[in-house]
């Protein structure tokens, strides 16, 4: 049986689907055909498929970074749900005794998820390269380059994790990746060019609309206005972890709505739990910050509310990517003010580190305590890790600076822009509207109203939650869809 034949095979034995999305085969092929892989397809394409479906074909442990406590739970709960039991995501949530027990047996697992953070400690290190990889993947690898240099250094370290694991071959999947990105996944990862395939999907998905409110000082007004219109279920993105709780409670007040918090103040426990209710479809709106959102499975996401002005074009496609992943009509919209993007640049200024901030650490050999924010310090302390000049660390930090300013005027550009906005973003990814959607966006008269729709959330809930115990019975007598 050739390999083509094989993974046909394996779709419909561990996944029961007859069929490819777009990109997935291609990517698995190349894989099983020793090939490093760099797969970038659009958000909500089945990317985790790619590495499930190629480690089901090869002889050994399939080791998956992922950048997310939140994802790991998520994708490890999908393979269980599927009848896969050799699974595990080595992370905070573990004891110590259950930890040592997954890492004392990694020869009997299919696939561990794992942070990079955890690949710097000693002993996991140490049991990983006792068993055999048959495949090393990075998921969500864009992160390497967004989070990389900000404040998860550990990305940058896993070119050298491979190095000492022996250069295993390597799956690196993104939904978001400019050229310029791609080059540093791949540099970062220490993958050749010449041994990688690169399987480049459009970012564009035609069933979501683009949207902008501008908002005169009444955005909670407009807010308010829209999420009782608008079908749901829906995300509303914040850069406040206080704004998104103070909006959650104010819809719970105001209105019928089901709506939840969710950030990394957020204990793992409740996290999971809000997870869960959303999926299960006992929540209609999420109030987040970026923490929410990666790999979670549902499908029927209806819309995508930025109530803060995102930094970056990547991030905002990442994020709206997560409606409408059953082909339906969704929304991506987003509430502008004028002077919204002051708000990312003063977050901004407290990721990288300035230039005294540097000095005086290079100086002292150490960060001066209280000098800085969390993730300043972070980085500087990596720096001084790494033994770089302070030449090289200020021509670093410059260097991201603009990179960032540039990033988010362009966020700015695309919400005060009267052009096309699928136009607008695509171009930022050296692409093209190739065919132009009916519902395409708010300057192509597209309006919002298109999207409301009377529901009537009780009868929605009551019917979600019948639906919901009967699985449960499939689940406790293990029966498999």
């Amino acid at each position: 049986m050739d390999n083509k034949d094989l993974i046909k095979k394996n779709l419909e034995t561990y996944f029961g689907y007859t069929s490819f999305r777009d990109g997935q085969e291609e990517a698995i092929l190349a894989a099983l055909g020793g090939n490093h892989t760099l797969v970038m397809l659009p958000t909500g394409m089945g990317k985790s498929i790619c590495y499930q479906l190629t480690g089901y074909c090869l002889e050994g442990l399939v080791v998956i970074v992922s950048p997310l406590l939140s994802l790991m739970q998520d994708q490890v709960e999908q393979l269980k749900l599927a009848g896969e039991k050799r699974v595990a995501a080595i992370n905070s949530l573990m004891d110590a005794h259950e930890k040592e027990s997954v890492l004392n047996h990694l020869s009997e697992y299919k696939f561990i998820f794992l942070s990079p953070e955890m690949l710097q400690q000693t002993y996991v290190m140490t049991c990983l390269k006792k068993v055999s990889i048959s495949l090393f993947t990075i998921d969500e690898a864009h992160c390497i380059s967004q989070w990389g240099l900000d404040f998860r250094p550990d990305y940058l370290d896993l070119g050298l994790i491979r190095k000492q694991l022996n250069f295993p071959l390597t799956m690196a999947l993104s939904a978001t990746a400019t050229s310029r990105v791609r080059e540093e996944i791949l540099t970062s990862l220490k993958i050749d060019n010449e041994n990688t395939k690169q399987i480049i999907y459009s970012v564009d998905r035609s069933n979501i609309a683009f949207s902008t409110v501008i908002c005169e000082h009444d955005k909670n007004q407009q807010l308010m206005n829209q999420i009782q219109k608008l079908e749901k279920p829906g995300i509303i993105y914040f850069s406040s972890k206080k704004t998104a709780d103070e909006i959650a409670r104010l819809i719970r007040n105001k209105t019928d709505i089901v709506a939840e918090s969710y950030h990394s103040d957020v204990d793992s426990e409740d996290k999971i739990k809000i997870q869960q209710q959303f999926v299960h479809d006992e929540i209609d709106i999420i109030c987040a910050t970026s923490a929410f959102g990666m790999g979670i499975n549902k499908s029927n996401i209806r819309f995508i509310i930025h109530y803060h002005l995102p930094g970056s074009p990547e991030a905002y496609l990442q994020e709206i990517g997560r409606c409408g992943r059953d082909g339906e009509p969704s929304l991506a919209l987003l509430l502008y003010e004028p002077g919204d993007g002051m708000i990312q640049f003063r977050l901004q200024e407290y990721t990288l580190p300035t230039v005294d901030m540097l000095e005086y650490s290079y100086k002292k050999g150490e960060v001066l305590e209280g000098s800085c924010s969390p993730t300043q310090k972070q980085l500087i302390e990596n720096y001084l890790k790494s033994n770089l000049s302070i030449e090289t660390a200020k021509n670093q930090v410059k260097s991201r600076t603009v990179y960032k300013q540039q990033q988010l005027s362009y966020m700015v550009d695309y919400a005060e822009t009267s052009s096309c906005k699928r136009a607008f973003l695509l171009h930022y990814f050296d692409e093209k509207v190739e065919n132009k959607p009916t519902l395409c966006c708010s300057n192509c008269n597209v309006g919002i109203n298109e999207f409301y729709k009377e529901n009537d959330l009780k009868e929605k809930r009551l019917s979600a939650k019948e639906k919901n115990a009967e699985e449960t019975l499939k689940e406790l007598f293990l029966i498999r869809n």
